[in-house]
């Protein structure tokens, strides 16, 4: 699972899921430019990069935003002279029941989630049809497979995150480009770290395994989708939930 040579994007790559995931692709030879809105933790993300030997690159960008999005991967593909790989992870929450949600939290959430996973795949995909090479990985979520309550924002963006990555395998797989969708369970993150403990029993009692995931879980999926491991892998989810669904 080897990614010398390679080069990849990480959005939302600041802290979290997204962080682990550019350390990790870092640590097994991939150039990686981090992407976050902001900045001070992308390049934190980058330093740790370079530390390693690697060639990175900390971008601010608003994923929301079609212009910067593509101006991104522009910017990636002159540097490194190549892209080859793009993960769609960045993502936000903004719980609540339908008849208490605002509209602003609703659209907030499909903007970041979804557009911004059609924005920067607009942006890269162009640039991996030209090597006949490319790899996206989209990470969605158990609650996109399955729905929870008090999170249909959150649910439907993962949800058609699932539809967008089927439909971009069968339009890209001719020229050799795969996209994949990793769905996590409950990891352990800053997102998970502010839920009261009964709440985390409750979860726990759902998930076979008994305990929750870690970042590295996810990274470790997104490093084989990411790598001539899984070449004869497109259009598929991934789930990496401890047994929470099957």
């Amino acid at each position: 699972m080897q990614l010398s040579g390679r080069v990849a994007i990480i959005t939302g790559a600041g802290q979290g899921i997204g962080k682990s995931i550019a350390l990790k692709l870092a640590s097994y030879g991939a150039d990686v430019c981090a992407v976050d809105v902001n900045l001070a933790s992308a390049e934190q993300t980058a330093k740790e990069i370079s530390a390693m030997g690697k060639r990175s690159l900390p971008l601010k960008v608003d994923v929301t935003n079609l212009k910067e999005a593509e101006a991104m991967a522009e910017k990636v593909f002159e540097t490194f002279d190549g892209l080859h790989v793009l993960v769609n992870n960045a993502g936000i929450t903004r719980d609540g029941l339908l008849l208490r949600m605002k509209e602003e939290d609703w659209d907030a959430v499909i903007s970041v989630n979804l557009k911004g996973a059609f924005n920067c795949t607009k942006g890269c995909v162009k640039y991996m049809t030209k090597q006949k090479w490319g790899r996206i990985v989209n990470i969605a979520s158990v609650v996109g497979v399955q729905g929870n309550a008090g999170q249909s924002n959150y649910a439907a963006s993962k949800a058609g995150l699932i539809g967008f990555t089927k439909s971009i395998a069968r339009e890209f797989a001719s020229r050799n480009i795969t996209c994949n969708a990793v769905a996590p369970g409950y990891i352990e993150t800053p997102m998970t770290d502010v839920l009261s403990q009964n709440i985390k029993d409750e979860i726990l009692a759902k998930i076979p395994l008994g305990r929750l995931g870690g970042a590295g879980d996810v990274a470790m999926g997104v490093l084989f989708l990411a790598s001539n491991a899984a070449n004869y892998i497109t259009g598929q989810v991934l789930n990496i939930n401890g047994g929470m669904a099957m």
